[in-house]
Order: C-alpha cells, then sequence, then structure tokens
C-alpha cells in the first residue's frame, strides 16, 4: 500500500488548483469516448475550479504532498451534493475515494444534513456498482438537455 492517504479541507488560500486540474483530467480520461454527451470536466479552467471552491467545499486526497484525489460539495436545503470525485489513476481501487466519500458524509452529519447525493454517467456501470458498495441508491435517471434518454443517474445515500 505505502504511506497512507490524509483528506484533506482546501483552505480559502489554496493555490495548487493546476495540479486538481490535472488529476481531474488524468481521472476523468478513461470515460472519454464512452459517455455522451462528454464529461463537463473538459471545460474545466483554473479559474472557474477557483470559483467553484468559493461556492462549494474540496477535500484533496494528499500522498507524500502529492494531490492524488479530490471532491467538490455543495450544501444544500436538505443535502449535500457531491461532484467532481476524482482519484488518481494509479491509485484507484485502493480506498482513496472512498475516504473522500467519508470525509464529505461526515460534513454532512456535522452540519445535520440526513442525505449526500451525487449523479454518475447511465454509461459508468462501474461507478454505480462502487457508489452502491458505499451505500447509495438510485432515486432518479435524468437526460442532459438535447437528449432523448437518460444520460444521468442520481443516487442518494441516507445518513440517519
Amino acid at each position: 500500500m505505502g504511506s497512507l492517504v490524509s483528506i484533506a479541507q482546501l483552505p480559502a488560500d489554496f493555490d495548487r488548483w493546476d495540479e486538481v486540474l490535472a488529476l481531474i483530467m488524468r481521472a476523468f480520461a478513461s470515460m472519454d469516448g464512452v459517455i455522451d454527451p462528454p464529461s463537463s470536466a473538459h471545460r474545466l479552467t483554473v479559474e472557474n475550479l477557483r470559483d467553484k471552491a468559493r461556492q462549494e467545499m474540496g477535500f484533496a486526497a494528499l500522498k507524500d504532498g502529492r494531490i492524488v484525489g479530490c471532491v467538490f460539495v455543495l450544501e444544500r436545503a436538505n443535502d449535500f451534493y457531491v461532484g467532481k470525485l476524482a482519484v488518481d489513476p494509479g491509485l484507484q481501487g485502493q480506498g482513496v475515494g472512498r475516504q473522500l466519500m467519508q470525509a464529505v458524509e461526515d460534513l454532512a452529519r456535522n452540519r445535520g444534513k440526513p442525505a449526500i447525493e451525487l449523479q454518475t454517467r447511465v454509461e459508468l456501470t462501474g461507478n454505480h456498482a462502487a457508489f452502491a458498495r458505499l451505500g447509495f441508491r438510485e432515486t432518479d435517471r435524468t437526460a442532459h438537455n438535447g437528449y432523448d434518454r437518460p444520460t444521468s443517474i442520481t443516487m442518494r445515500k441516507c445518513l440517519s
């Protein structure tokens, strides 16, 4: 396993957005040519990641000082919405995503939220299974604009 991965909430003065962007691009690259429409990750820039972090909370997974995972969460009235969960491809399957999601759960519980919710693409069946193992259940299927078939699956985990 090597050294442990630590999870930290991104501070207000965080300045390693280029590393986070590169990580998301590496982690989401395997979706290219698989999901339709293409991932919104392709529209991310250092600037809009920084803006995202002003509205949402971010967490980073750190290993030997390197950013090897991240997740962003948006606080809503009745839950937290989880987005842009990314783990370095070389470390996928080793529990980094689980640790990041545990940090989100802890935050939601601390804020008195009864649930966390996320969306994953219809085509990414491995993700559906991984989120189900973490206790998420499918609650809805939605279509991106211009699509006449479901393109996303909404999954929710109740925390009570």
